[in-house]
């Protein structure tokens, strides 16, 4: 069972789609990142209040419901998979989420123009495909990402990232890592 774990929707149950096209982020993982992001000296809990969030290969939109759950302002949701597409509307349906969230049904390697940047970003593409520097390198030439906004990406153990991070964690074939943007 995929369930919210704090803040207004603490326990609200989420739809993931049959099968094996999205990879929905393992509760105690999603528990670790928010975690961090509350606890350490470069985030803070006032990273989530009123923040703009992207939440790239977003599937079910478990790590952006989570973090409008504990206080964002808005998510952006990144997602070109049907089945996920459908899991991710009635999932926000389910939270009441409508006015506070937009859907954007395609490749966040193809992103539009930003009509403002994120002050968060979460990414949780697909393992050993090497997505998250060419979503960063999209986000970034569209102008969703800023060098003051805190990324936080969730990886495969073998999966490569060239950046500065301010911390990285490994949680079983997991491994999340913060970083600011450029």
């Amino acid at each position: 069972m995929l369930r919210l774990l704090a803040g207004r929707h603490r326990g609200r149950k989420l739809l993931a789609p049959e099968g094996l096209t999205t990879r929905p982020t393992a509760e105690r993982v999603r528990q670790a990142l928010f975690d961090m992001l509350w606890h350490s000296p470069w985030a803070g809990r006032e990273v989530l209040g009123g923040a703009q969030v992207v939440d790239a290969f977003a599937g079910t939109g478990a790590l952006g419901l989570e973090a409008l759950s504990r206080g964002a302002a808005h998510v952006t949701f990144f997602e070109k998979d049907r089945a996920a597409l459908a899991a991710l509307r009635a999932n926000i349906a389910a939270t009441r989420e409508d006015s506070t969230t937009r859907i954007i049904p395609g490749d966040v390697l193809r992103p539009p123009r930003a009509t403002h940047p994120a002050t968060l970003v979460l990414l949780d593409p697909p393992y050993g495909q090497n997505l998250v520097p060419q979503a960063l390198a999209a986000l970034n030439a569209a102008g969703w990402i800023t060098p003051d906004t805190l990324i936080a990406a969730e990886l495969g153990k073998t999966d490569t990232l060239d950046v500065e991070p301010l911390a990285e964690r490994s949680h079983g074939a997991a491994r999340l890592v913060f970083w600011r943007g450029g």
